[in-house]
Formats: C-alpha cells, sequence, structure tokens
C-alpha cells in the first residue's frame, strides 16, 4: 500500500467556537478587481502581447470592472510599458481605478511609482510573505523581521505617494500578508495593522488588506474562520478587508463565497479562473452564482460568448465544455429524465406567464447570458421521448401530444443506440419525417373529394368522401363513405374494401406555419387488437391533413 499521504500535515482548525458566518447570506455585489492583466498573465505559456492587453483591459472596462491590475511594472519591462501606454493613450476610464502589484523591496517600489506617473487614480499593491513556513524555509526571520519588511516599504510609498508629483494623483494602497492561509491570525493582524499605521490609514484613507489563500490548503470553512478572526480583530474603519483565493483544492468559488459571509468586502480574481497552477477565483461563477439568488453583480456577463471568446483568443486558453454557465455543454440536457423536467418547465413557464424562473436543471436563464438560441436539449442515446419532442417542438414547431411521444421517442432511440452518435436538430427531423411523413404504402390516396349535405331533420350535416385508393402501387380504387366527419367518412370508406378494425382513439392538430403559404399538421392516434397507432398528416387542408394521418397510421400497423 502507498503510504505517501503519511508525509502531509493536516490543516489546523481555527478556535472561533462562536462564528458567525453559517448564518449569514450574500446580499450584495462585493468590490471587483480583475487581475487577469497580472496574475492571470504570468501563468499563460504565451504571456499576452500589448495588443491582446489592450483587448482585454477594454473588455474588462465594458463588462462593469471598476478595479483592475493591470500589471507588476518593476517585473519587466513589458509589464511596465503596458502601464505607461494605458496612462499615455488616456484608455483608462474616468471610473477605472487601475493597480499596479510591487514586493517590499525599495528598488522596486521605485520603479513602479516611476511606472504610474501620470494617472489619475491607482491603487499601489504591496505585498510580502509573512506565513511561518516562509518566514522559516524562504526568509529565515522572526516575526519581528518580516514586520520590518514590510514596514518600511510602507513608510517609503506613503513618502512617495505624498510628493509633489503625484499632487493630482488619486492613490490608495492595498497591502496582502501573502501566503495568509499559512499565517497565525493573531500575526496576520498585528503586520496588517502596523502597516495601516505606516500607511497613515484612517476613516478618510482606508487601505486595502487583501487576504490571499496563495495555495489553497485548507476546506473553504476553515478559510472563513480565518478571515471572520481577521475581521473581528483588525480596526475596520481603517480598512477594506478583501480576500485574494487561489483554487489548488478546486474549491476557490466556494471559499470566496464563504469569505464574503465572513465580512470581506473585496474580491480579486479572475475570467474563468485563469491564473498559477489551478487558476484563481472565477469572477464570472462568482457573479452569475449572484445573479441567479437574485443579486445584482455590477457585472455585465449579457453576452457570456463574447467574453468567452475574447479571454480564449487573448490568452490562448480554452473555456471548458462544462465551465459554469460558460461552457458550452452546460445548458444541454442528453438525459431523458431531465428533458422532460425541462421541457415541462418550459411549457409551465408559457402556460403561467412567471416571471420568476422556475425550469428545472437550468439554473439561468439562458437568454440573460446570450445563449438563447444554443439547443438546451441534444438528442443521444442516452435521451429520453421529451428530449426529441423538445427538438420538434422548439425548433420546428411540432407540438407533438403526449400520448405519441413515447412512439416518437422510441424511434429516435433505436436510431442513437444503432449509429452510437449525438443527433442535432435536422437529423431528429429527418427521422420524424421517414417515420411518419414519408410512409406512402402499402395503401396511397390517389383523389379525394369532401361534400356536405344535411339529414332529412337538417339537424347536423353529414359529411361525403368520394376518392381513391391504391394498394402496393396497384390500379386504384373507387371508394366513398359518409359521417359526420370527415375522419368518420373516410373510416366508413375504408370498410367497404376491408380496412376495418381500427378504432380512433385521439386527435390533434395545429398550425405549422402563418399567412398565405400557412399549413396544418394532424395527429392521430388508432387502435386495433390492443395495439396503438400513431400517424401525422400535412397538408394546406386541414380535411386532406386528417386523412393523410389516418392512412399514415394505418400503414404504418402493417409494417
Amino acid at each position: 500500500m502507498n503510504e505517501g499521504y503519511r508525509k502531509y500535515m493536516p490543516f489546523c482548525i481555527e478556535d472561533l467556537p462562536d462564528r458567525q458566518w453559517p448564518a449569514r447570506r450574500i446580499e450584495r455585489a462585493p468590490l471587483w478587481c480583475s487581475v487577469d492583466l497580472r496574475d492571470g498573465n504570468q501563468a499563460l505559456v504565451k504571456p499576452m502581447n500589448m495588443e491582446q492587453k489592450l483587448e482585454m483591459f477594454k473588455s474588462l472596462c465594458e463588462i462593469g470592472v471598476k478595479e483592475i491590475e493591470v500589471g507588476f511594472p518593476s517585473a519587466s519591462q513589458t509589464d511596465f510599458d503596458i502601464v505607461r501606454a494605458l496612462i499615455e493613450q488616456n484608455l483608462i476610464p474616468d471610473d477605472v481605478r487601475i493597480q499596479v502589484l510591487v514586493q517590499a523591496r525599495e528598488h522596486l517600489i521605485r520603479r513602479t511609482f516611476d511606472a504610474i506617473r501620470g494617472v489619475k487614480m491607482v491603487y499601489v499593491h504591496l505585498y510580502n510573505s509573512t506565513s511561518e513556513l516562509q518566514r522559516r524555509v524562504v526568509f529565515k526571520k522572526d516575526r519581528d523581521g518580516i514586520t520590518q519588511i514590510a514596514v518600511d516599504a510602507a513608510r517609503l510609498m506613503k513618502e512617495l505617494a505624498d510628493g509633489d508629483e503625484f499632487k493630482d494623483t488619486d492613490i490608495k494602497f492595498v497591502y496582502s500578508p501573502e501566503s495568509f492561509t499559512g499565517t497565525e491570525g493573531e500575526y496576520a493582524v498585528e503586520i496588517c495593522s502596523r502597516v495601516l499605521d505606516a500607511l497613515g490609514a484612517d476613516s478618510e484613507n482606508r487601505v486595502v488588506l487583501n487576504l490571499p489563500a496563495t495555495v489553497e490548503g485548507s476546506t473553504p470553512n476553515k478559510y472563513a474562520d480565518q478571515v471572520e478572526y481577521f475581521c473581528r480583530h483588525i480596526d475596520r474603519s481603517r480598512a477594506i478587508v478583501s480576500i485574494h483565493p487561489h483554487n489548488d483544492r478546486g474549491t476557490a468559488v466556494a471559499a470566496a463565497e464563504l469569505g464574503l459571509l465572513a465580512g470581506a468586502e473585496r474580491i480579486e480574481g479572475t475570467l474563468f479562473g485563469n491564473g498559477e497552477r489551478t487558476g484563481n477565483v472565477d469572477l464570472v461563477t462568482l457573479a452569475l452564482n449572484m445573479y441567479t439568488q437574485g443579486i445584482d453583480p455590477m457585472l455585465d456577463f449579457h453576452n457570456i460568448n463574447e467574453v468567452r471568446d475574447m479571454y480564449e483568443r487573448t490568452t490562448g486558453m480554452e473555456v471548458s465544455k462544462r465551465h459554469p454557465y460558460a461552457g458550452e455543454l452546460v445548458f444541454t440536457a442528453f438525459s431523458g429524465s431531465h428533458q422532460d423536467a425541462i421541457s415541462k418547465g418550459e411549457q409551465y413557464m408559457r402556460e403561467n406567464n412567471c416571471e420568476i424562473w422556475q425550469v428545472p436543471y437550468i439554473p439561468i436563464c439562458p437568454a440573460d447570458i446570450g445563449r438563447d438560441y444554443e439547443p438546451i436539449i441534444r438528442i443521444n442515446s442516452q435521451s429520453g421521448k421529451s428530449g426529441a419532442a423538445f427538438v420538434m417542438s422548439e425548433v420546428f414547431g411540432y407540438y407533438l401530444p403526449k400520448k405519441m411521444q413515447s412512439d416518437f421517442g422510441a424511434a429516435v432511440k433505436n436510431h442513437c443506440d444503432e449509429t452510437g452518435m449525438e443527433l442535432n436538430p435536422d437529423d431528429v427531423f429527418t427521422i420524424f419525417s421517414k417515420e411518419y411523413l414519408e410512409v406512402k404504402s402499402p395503401y396511397a390516396l390517389v383523389a379525394n373529394k369532401f361534400t356536405e349535405h344535411y339529414d332529412e331533420a337538417f339537424t347536423s350535416p353529414v359529411i361525403t368522401f368520394n376518392g381513391s385508393i391504391s394498394c402496393n402501387g396497384g390500379a386504384a380504387v373507387q371508394i366513398t363513405g359518409e359521417g359526420n366527419g370527415p375522419v368518420d367518412a373516410f373510416f366508413n370508406a375504408l370498410k367497404k374494401i376491408n380496412i376495418s378494425g381500427y378504432n380512433f382513439v385521439d386527435y390533434h392538430q395545429h398550425a405549422v406555419s402563418v399567412g398565405s403559404d400557412a399549413k396544418g399538421i394532424c395527429y392521430v392516434m388508432l387502435e386495433k387488437d390492443g395495439k396503438r397507432h400513431f400517424g401525422v398528416g400535412i397538408s394546406h387542408n386541414t380535411n386532406y391533413a386528417s386523412i393523410r394521418a389516418v392512412l399514415c397510421a394505418i400503414n404504418r400497423s402493417m409494417k
């Protein structure tokens, strides 16, 4: 047995027996900060070029992101250049604050301030590692030594920001105790409080304290406990608490949502969760999760396909087909039971003019994010009767009666089992046509005419059918019959050539087009010897559509 698991330590539980976050709910959107151009970009195999960065920046502004971390200008000339391009080309909207990241090192801080000259609004984001592991292994310093690094850097930033050359710039500060999740709670509060002092934070100049799960190392509830502990002990009058979850355990979205419950006001993340290793928290999923709970996320994803295309074009990454909300397949149901529930939900909403979204298995109306023209139901061997019926109604306007859906669904399923392939809507219609509309034997109607007269008492009309019918391509035989309606008259005519024993069980019809080219479609169900047989007929003449459907059902019963 592999016992490699023994070299790992379980995470510690925060001592917070009176935690409050489990009883809270998210009621409003946080402040959003995109780190796509920095944290996301540094994780790409091929980092974005200037043109791609500018396209993404523009898109983020159009989505409604008001805080955008545009780079690490002291780390590379490329990042320095993007900051300068945004400023010098006047590409930053007046209501957007850019953010630049910098380590707690003097020459890097001075280079960063060189990069932001002339900007209107900016966050200068300072960080240094504070976790017990990094203190011991990387920096070989105690708490006091790590704190001094942060305080010295914060004082220098404050000094530079107060200089004359930045008198027309609105500079605000962000501080991150990097590897917050591996930092003792009381020490995180201590070092952040010292940084607040060094930056001169007060109620008029609040500093963002950003708490990164630099490496996600615990379950989301542990992160929430850490955030709540921090929020309880930090001076909130001087600080805005922000969180920056990563996705190493695959639970960044949950950690972010619980972090908001725990008191955070701001979130740093990326579109579709791009970032190093397993990525950052996904802003798209977070925002649309709120949307589905009746909360305005203050971000606009009304055309999610356009955002996805931009992301893939600029980053070279691909959005998973199963990605929440944006994935190609997330609004697609193959399962028969799911298809049935979705179809009934759509019908329920139409019939009741519902204002509240109430479709099973689909948590958000696809139209709200620009996906209303994509197939919600797709057909394969796992699909059921409702799936095929849904495609026929939503794509082609053929509303199959409930009793007929099983009959058609079985034909579709047999085809899928034989081919092992998924069917597109045209494939489904082809099966429908072959199964019902193209059935011409053994009996074919050659000619027909209906006349109407009243009985002797003039109480009800009598319909007479006159026509001819052929069998297996043979000579046409004249037939005639009377009845209380077109179908009854046709049935009585058929009896005269020994086509009998059928009971008329069900009948439905509706229009399949409008205007001068309007056609009617008729569905019938006949029963003979305890077996049900379905038929379909289409014609500009509803009487003709009816007898075509009857003849279709009779022909199909003889297969």
